[in-house]
């Protein structure tokens, strides 16, 4: 069954399997998910479970979103996310204002980590987007130019140049969640996922599970 949960990204840390084989984790803290929302193909045109994550104070909150949480009889929430999954919800099967916790995933699944990656700034085209440098000899006076410009003389969309890098949405796929520790309500991830720390971001089943 397809699921999804939304959380914060905490930090990274590494544990021992039984084995002894230390493993680099991200810890994720999921707690406190609440459903906002059921959408149906009747009402909306599809099927999605709108979850909150994180309460915010109600002076921070305008009137739509305090009439939006008080259907769910719970705060106001910073993060908002639509889960969404073209087969079987297990989410579908929740009622508004239920709410769902880590325990929802097991030990050893492979999950898909959506997040917004860490700004770099402003970044030339050969960091931005990998392009090859120019002739280093001396005269050449073109080392590290984004080459032609004649393609956007007809407003070709895709010249890869120069501008803002990072800060956009990422996703990790086939991560494995390493432990659940229902006690603190986090997940414990294999590998590193997008964003800094104390980003959000939304754990979903791999769609592209290549470990069955």
């Amino acid at each position: 069954m397809a699921k999804g949960i939304l959380g914060r990204k905490i930090g990274m840390t590494q544990i021992f399997d039984e084995n002894g084989v230390l493993i680099p984790v991200t810890v994720v803290e999921v707690g406190q998910n609440v459903v906002l929302q059921q959408k149906t193909v009747e009402t909306d045109g599809y099927v999605a479970t709108q979850l909150g994550f994180d309460d915010k104070r109600e002076k921070l909150s305008n009137k739509p979103e305090m009439g939006h949480v008080a259907k769910a009889n719970t705060a106001p929430k910073r993060f908002v996310r639509e889960i969404r999954f073209l087969g079987d919800n297990e989410l579908a099967n929740l009622s508004v204002g239920d709410v769902v916790s880590g325990d929802l995933f097991a030990n050893g699944e492979l999950v898909d980590v959506t997040g917004i990656s860490k700004g770099k700034g402003f970044q030339g085209a050969i960091k931005r987007h990998n392009q090859r440098k120019g002739p280093m000899t001396h005269g050449s006076r073109y080392h590290r130019g984004p080459g032609s410009m004649g393609p956007i003389k007809g407003n070709m969309k895709g010249k890869n140049l120069p501008g803002h890098m990072g800060d956009e949405k990422v996703t990790i796929q086939n991560l494995k969640i390493v432990a659940v520790d229902t006690e603190n309500e986090v997940l414990l991830i294999s590998g590193s996922v997008p964003g800094p720390r104390k980003g959000f971001v939304v754990v979903k089943s791999a769609v592209k599970n290549h470990a069955k």
